[in-house]
This record gives C-alpha cells, sequence and structure tokens, in this order.
C-alpha cells in the first residue's frame, strides 16, 4: 500500500512538473503578446434601462403590492440571491427580491474576505484525479477575473505567502501554485514566484525564522464583502428589480395548473417585518436562494423533502493591524487538524481563519472561545516568538454559516458538493444551493437558465459579464484625491469613501458636515481611529439601511473590526438614524439595545469579556501585587476597598484630564464585574492579572490609573499660598528671566526644583510653560 501511494505520489508530482514547465512556457507567450494579465470578454450589452437613482424602500414595496405578477420572485438576499435578481432583470424579466433580515445579514457578510479560485480545491482535484474539482477552480479563477473588473472599488488583487520549512516542500508546493497560475490561464494576476528566506523575512518581518527555507507568493482577489453583496443589490434595483430588506417570506402560494392538473408555486405571502403589513407578490417562477435556510423554504413548498443543507460553521477573528504587513496576505496549508488558516491584511486590520465544524442552521451564529484559541494556537505557530500573540488582542469575531449541500439530482445523496447545485421540485420551485462567493455570478446565470427553461420564460441569455457593479463607473485609483481637493476631506477618510462608494463617494461628501476646524473642512468621524464619518449613517439609510445593526456591520464594517468601537459609535449612529427614520425615544432606546446584543453575542464581545470574570484567578507575584495595589489606592483615598466614578474624577481633576461621565461609566463598566457601580480592589487586581497573561488588552481604565500614577508621581507638591489668582508650578531648569516673567514674580522653595509665581494669574504663563504643562506638567 506504502508503496502504491509513493508510486503515484511520485507520478502526480512528476505529471505536475511536466504541466508546469508547459504551462510557465505557454504563459510566458502570452504574457509577451498581452499587455494586461486579467481580461474579461463581457458578454451582450444591457437593453434595460438604468435609472440614475434608486427608489425608496417604502416605493420598492409598494412596487410588489402593486405588481399584478413578476416573471421572477428571488427569495433571499445575499450574494447568489441578488445576483439571481440582476441576472434576471438584466435580461429583461420583471424581477421581485425579498429579503427577511438585511442584504448580506448572513453568510455573504461573514466571509474570508477573498476572491479566490481555492488552491486547496485545485490540490484535492490533482491528486484524487477529480474533474468536478479541477472544473469548479476553473470557473472560479473566470468568476476571480470578473469580479475585480466589475466591481474594482471594492477588490483588488492581494499577494499570499506560502511559507515553507522543509526542503522537499518548497518543489512541491510551488509546482502546484504554478499549476494555479496555469488553470487561470490569461486570467492570472500576477506569476507567483519563490522568495529566498531572507527576502520573505523582509516582506513578513512577524514570519518564524527557525527552520523557514524560504516562501512562495501567489495572487487572490480580496473584497469588501457585505458591501459588495449591497452593490450587486443595488445595482438590480438601479435596473428595475423591486427589492425589499425586512419583508420575510411566511409561505408559498400554489395554484392548480390547467393543463397538468398539478400544483405549481405562483408566489409568496409576504409580511413587512418593520411594520407588520401582509401581502403577497405573484410570480411565474419562484427561486430559494436562501443558503443555510434552503431546507426551510424548500419544506415550505414540501414538508416531505429531504434536507440538503449541512451546515458547517467558519469562525474568523480580527487582529490589530500590526500583526501582518498592510499588502501581503499568509496562508497556512496544514493546521494541526488538516484544515487551511488564512492570515490576512484587511481594512487596516489582520483577519484570521477559517474553522470548520459541524453547526445548527441559525440567524445568530455566535463564535465560539474554542475556535478562537484554536485560530491563536496557528497563529503562534507560524509567527516570531518575538511577537506574542495575546488573547486580548482579537478585536472582534465573528461565526458564519456554509450551505455545503449534498446534490438531490445525485444517486448518491449523502455525499458533499462543493460546486453548487440547481434543483426544480415538481410545483416548480427553483433552489440554487452550494458554491461559493467567488462564484455568486455563475450560480445566478445557472439558476436563471434552469427557470427560463423550466418555466418557459422568454429571455435571452446571461448579460452579467463585464457589467460594472454600483459605484465603478467612473472610479478611478486617484478619485479619493478629488474628494480631498474638492471638499476637504481627510486624506484617510477620502480613500475609504472612494474604496467604499466608488464613484457615489462625491454623493456621500456633499452631505458631510463642517468640522468648524481649519482642516478637515468637511467629515466628523464617528470614531477617532477609524475613517468612517457621519454623512455615511444619512446615506447609509437612503441605502436601505433600517437599523442600527445595518449600519455597523454591513455599510459600515465596525462591528467586524473592532467591537469595542463599534458600541463607542452606537448612540451618535442611533441618534442620525433617528432623526432620518422619524424614531422616538422609545425606539432609539431598542435600536441601541438590539445593536449591543448583537455585539454581545455575535461579534465576539461575549467571549472578549468573558476574559475577565468574577472567578477569574489572581496570579500575581508579591511585588506586583504590593505595585498594583498602591496605584489602587491612589484612587481609592478613603480605603474603602472600591473606587468609583467620584473617585478617578477626583484623581483626573488633579492632573488636568477631563473625560465625561458617561465616557468614565463606560470604562469602570469594563472592569465592574458584579455591576454594583464601583471597582473593587480584587476586580483591578483580577484585571492586572489578565493583562498580564496576555487575556485582556486595551484596558482604559488600566491605562488611565497607570497614567495618573505616573503624572502624579512627577510632581512635587509646593505649599504655597494663595495671591492674587493663582499657583503656576514649573519644571526644574526654568527660571524668572528666561521665562521673561513680568517683574514682581518671586522665586518660592528653590531647593524643590520650581517656580511659583503667586502675584500673576495664569495669563501671565510663557508658552513654553503652556507646552510643557500640556504635556501632564501640572498648574
Amino acid at each position: 500500500m506504502a508503496f502504491r501511494k509513493a508510486v503515484k505520489g511520485t507520478v502526480l508530482i512528476g505529471g505536475g512538473a511536466i504541466a508546469t514547465v508547459f504551462g510557465l512556457s505557454q504563459f510566458s507567450q502570452y504574457r509577451n503578446k498581452h499587455g494586461t494579465l486579467v481580461y474579461v470578454q463581457a458578454a451582450e450589452p444591457v437593453t434595460v434601462p438604468v435609472k440614475n437613482y434608486f427608489p425608496t424602500r417604502e416605493q420598492q414595496l409598494l412596487t410588489l403590492q402593486s405588481t399584478s405578477e413578476f416573471d421572477v420572485l428571488v427569495i433571499g438576499g445575499g450574494a447568489t440571491g441578488c445576483g439571481c435578481a440582476l441576472d434576471a432583470v438584466t435580461r429583461g424579466l420583471k424581477t421581485a427580491l425579498l429579503e427577511r433580515d438585511d442584504f448580506s445579514s448572513g453568510t455573504s457578510s461573514r466571509s474570508t474576505k477573498l476572491i479566490h479560485g481555492g488552491v486547496r480545491y485545485l490540490q484535492k482535484a490533482i491528486m484524487k484525479l477529480d474533474f468536478e474539482q479541477y472544473k469548479m477552480v476553473k470557473e472560479a479563477l473566470h468568476e476571480r477575473a470578473n469580479l475585480l473588473e466589475i466591481a474594482p472599488h471594492l477588490s483588488a488583487p492581494l499577494p499570499i505567502m506560502l511559507p515553507v520549512y522543509k526542503w522537499w516542500q518548497l518543489p512541491y508546493y510551488w509546482a502546484g501554485i504554478k499549476l494555479y497560475d496555469l488553470v487561470a490561464g490569461n486570467q492570472c494576476l500576477k506569476s507567483s514566484y519563490v522568495l529566498s528566506k531572507s527576502r520573505a523575512l523582509e516582506y513578513f518581518p512577524m514570519l518564524r525564522k527557525d527552520k523557514l527555507v524560504g516562501a512562495i507568493v501567489y495572487y487572490d482577489g480580496q473584497h469588501n464583502d457585505a458591501r459588495m453583496n449591497l452593490a450587486i443589490a443595488l445595482t438590480a434595483a438601479r435596473y428595475g428589480a423591486a427589492t425589499a430588506n425586512y419583508t420575510e417570506v411566511l409561505r408559498l402560494l400554489k395554484s392548480t395548473d390547467p393543463r397538468s392538473g398539478k400544483a405549481r408555486v405562483c408566489g409568496a405571502r409576504c409580511r413587512d417585518v418593520l411594520t407588520g403589513q401582509e401581502f403577497d407578490v405573484k410570480a411565474k417562477c419562484v427561486i430559494n436562494a436562501t443558503g443555510p435556510f434552503t431546507d426551510s423554504v424548500r419544506k415550505m413548498d414540501d414538508q416531505e423533502v429531504p434536507n440538503i443543507c449541512q451546515p458547517s460553521a467558519g469562525v474568523h477573528i480580527v487582529m490589530p493591524g500590526y500583526y501582518s504587513p498592510d499588502n501581503m496576505g499568509l496562508l497556512d496549508p496544514a493546521t494541526s487538524d488538516g484544515r487551511v488558516i488564512f492570515f490576512l491584511p484587511w481594512e487596516k486590520m489582520t483577519i484570521a481563519g477559517t474553522t470548520d465544524s459541524p453547526t445548527d442552521v441559525t440567524s445568530h451564529p455566535i463564535p465560539t472561545e474554542e475556535d478562537i484559541n484554536f485560530i491563536l494556537s496557528e497563529v503562534r505557530n507560524y509567527l516570531s516568538c518575538d511577537v506574542e500573540v495575546r488573547r486580548g488582542d482579537v478585536l472582534a469575531a465573528w461565526s458564519g454559516i456554509r450551505p455545503l449541500v449534498t446534490d438531490p439530482n445525485s444517486k448518491d445523496t449523502q455525499s458533499i458538493s462543493r460546486n453548487h447545485v440547481v434543483a426544480i421540485s415538481d410545483s416548480g420551485l427553483v433552489t440554487i444551493a452550494g458554491g461559493k462567493w467567488t462564484t455568486y455570478r455563475a450560480m445566478a446565470q445557472d439558476t436563471i437558465d434552469a427557470a427560463i427553461q423550466a418555466h418557459g420564460l422568454n429571455a435571452g441569455s446571461s448579460r452579467t459579464v463585464g457589467l460594472q457593479l454600483e459605484g465603478a463607473e467612473y472610479w478611478s485609483p486617484t478619485l479619493y484625491i478629488r474628494l480631498v481637493q474638492d471638499y476637504g476631506l481627510e486624506s484617510e477618510v477620502a480613500q475609504h469613501l472612494a474604496s467604499t462608494y466608488g464613484d457615489k463617494a462625491f454623493e456621500v461628501a456633499k452631505i458631510a458636515q463642517v468640522t468648524g476646524k481649519r482642516w478637515p473642512i468637511v467629515g466628523k468621524r464617528l470614531v477617532s481611529e477609524f475613517p468612517y464619518i457621519e454623512a455615511e449613517v444619512v446615506y447609509g439609510v437612503k441605502e436601505y439601511a433600517r437599523t442600527a445593526v445595518d449600519m455597523i456591520s454591513r455599510r459600515t464594517r465596525l462591528a467586524f473590526l473592532n467591537v469595542q468601537a463599534a458600541e463607542e459609535a452606537l448612540p451618535r449612529i442611533v441618534d442620525i438614524m433617528g432623526k432620518e427614520l422619524n424614531w422616538n425615544e422609545q425606539k432609539k432606546k431598542e435600536e441601541l439595545e438590539a445593536a449591543k446584543k448583537f455585539l454581545y453575542y455575535e461579534m465576539g464581545y461575549k467571549v472578549k469579556s468573558d476574559q475577565l470574570t468574577d472567578s477569574s484567578e489572581i496570579s500575581l507575584v508579591p511585588s506586583d501585587i504590593e505595585r498594583y495595589k498602591k496605584r489602587f489606592h491612589m484612587f481609592d483615598k478613603d480605603k474603602k476597598g472600591f473606587i468609583t466614578i467620584l473617585d478617578v474624577q477626583r484623581v483626573l481633576e488633579s492632573i488636568s484630564v477631563q473625560i465625561d461621565e458617561n465616557t468614565l461609566h463606560d470604562i469602570l463598566n469594563e472592569v465592574d464585574l458584579n455591576k454594583n457601580g464601583q471597582v473593587e480592589l480584587n476586580e483591578f487586581l483580577q484585571l492586572m492579572s489578565a493583562i498580564q497573561k496576555g487575556r485582556v488588552s486595551g484596558s482604559r481604565l488600566a491605562v488611565l490609573m497607570k497614567t495618573a500614577e505616573e503624572n502624579l508621581g512627577q510632581r512635587v507638591v509646593i505649599p504655597v499660598d494663595r495671591s492674587g489668582g493663582g499657583l503656576c508650578v514649573l519644571p526644574q531648569g526654568f527660571s524668572r528671566r528666561s521665562l521673561n516673567y513680568p517683574a514682581g514674580c518671586e522665586r518660592v522653595h528653590p531647593e524643590a526644583g520650581a517656580l511659583t509665581c503667586t502675584k500673576h494669574v495664569h495669563r501671565y504663563c510663557d508658552k513654553k510653560v503652556i507646552d510643557f504643562i500640556s504635556k501632564s506638567i501640572l498648574f
């Protein structure tokens, strides 16, 4: 058996090498002949008129209710569902789309953010001589090129490094990656290449050095998945599709076919989730594109139909951007349990994932601590020992459900299909399931082709290859410069708007508020460390956002980047949305609570906060305990055994630092484990212990208390009777003469190394002193 495997492996590797050499020669000829590497042959031009606006949600609902019959009704507003709607409407079919939640609220917003053919699928195709897997990779690589072309503002090529730690792996992986280039053909993004150890460390300095042989770099695509999904939906709306989020399908409508006498699906009974209003939508053809919820819609058609969806949970985590280079990803091809882990820069952060484990279908998947620790463990294996991979550096975590399916048309109904499946029931319900994000357009094309054939619809071929999505038409890599020059936006904000909205960024800039500062002129940020501005909330409502969760997770990506920053931005987001949507105070409160619940459970806030609990162990050496007790008692002057907001305010006032009461409440609440409005000594020691272990990072209270301790330690208190309007305390080395103090200033307590003026108010202080004071030297 071992001999046979060895022979098989030798044949495969040898054959791969031969194919690679041939492929490289052909590829080289191609590159010499053509100037560009990626080229997508556009489909027939779309003859359907496109609107220069998209209707409001209310107008869309009115269209759904007033149209006697649609040609196609799509259920599901993920990438595949929106792709089906766009494909159908651009063929001239009267199209409707219904989504129970928000567009991209499910799996489509919780991906690895890659647009890829699938290196591992190609490996399986070769090793198992599986032609179906090969075709899937080939199709995905074509769709990768198309997606990069039709939405260049939302997507871009990304180099991904595959580090090699054994010499024999270098030719093996090189051959495999070169075959990946070969399969892509004239749609190869950039040719892969080999790096020496030193060059690999130059490109990816965080990489583990010991035993590193070299690395191979190949190219795939990366995108903003939720915004891409939304762009597809908005493009469909511009072409005339009646699309509505927060519109739930309660049941399928059926009528009897007069020719066959069989019941046929002819529409759906719907409910507006926001108002509770129910209505019918009639259609010649109904398409089920609900991802993990495929079987629930199939059972609306036929209760006896067997399940075909086998859901699998994939968890991702987000870490600070310093964990990876800005423009280089990392692939771990063989984790400890045989899975693949990606480690990628995304939105100036670092995303790591994914896991693959069976799960139940739910609208609210929750990341588990076990999965988070698995990813961290794998990341540690590849990063230098100089880089401490801390649990506390996980800024956000989420779980997405992959809708893996068994093919109901196959004899072997138990085998999982990695490709997509189109099935048509006896009553005419068309179901599209499986597949992957990258191939959404091909999946939609196959689905509409099947629907046209099964229902005798009058339409031509697909027009979506090369069809530009919302924001792509007039976008250019330098568009952001015009935003800076024409509107006075910060460069970082302008770049963000251009890469999020494309040529529609000007519409956002036009409604941006004046800051009142010299620079930037417009564009008030929602939170200081991210480039999202308040105008995006207003524009997001126009883009059909109807809840605060829509805004923090899909119109902006704050929830996916940093849950604490998202929570910080929530009150302002709710206020702006409240004005746009006429929310009363009770509705605002409900939205705020719902969004916090979403962050707590679905975006990893709970597992993050669980790192510090009542039962957390305090493992500090005695000297550290004494040091932290001393710091604590600087705030707890009365020896109460706990500190409150008043204690913190008192200390902050003494060092001339002002923080509003609401922010202080949030800061203490992060550490207040028993939620009694105060932080006890034991809770503080638990916090410091968790920080030392790396389980907690970025604690605002810990940083605040340490800073206060250092500033108070620098000050020498000089008892001087107050006279004439205040006390000026100057650092050692400053003199009355060097500061040009007015006559009458007196030097007091020179042995203390300070100069005090007891005769003049603070307006006499020199700029040198003002600058020094601004660095925490105190009045």
